[in-house]
């Protein structure tokens, strides 16, 4: 059985906040088949969903895509120890 390397999560800050504002946190939506549906971004860091750095790729890729003021925001992946 292969061991999933699901350690990571994606962090969001807006530009405009500097250190002011706590970052948010991704918490994927997916179907009951498995199939991913959408992301939302939540302040609780613990709830946020732990993934693999090609499934923090595809929400990065998905937020810059359905976000209207993406541009206003960092979204990177961190590690879950970060």
């Amino acid at each position: 059985m292969d061991n999933v390397d699901q350690r990571y999560l994606v962090q969001q800050n807006k530009i405009s906040d500097g250190d002011r504002k706590p970052p948010v946190f991704a918490k994927v939506m997916r179907s009951k088949e498995g199939v991913f549906e959408g992301v939302s971004f939540i302040r609780n860091k613990d709830k946020a969903t732990v993934m693999t750095v090609a499934q923090a790729q595809e929400v990065i890729d998905w937020a810059a895509r359905k976000k209207a003021a993406a541009s206003e925001y960092v979204t990177k992946i961190i590690c879950v120890g970060q």
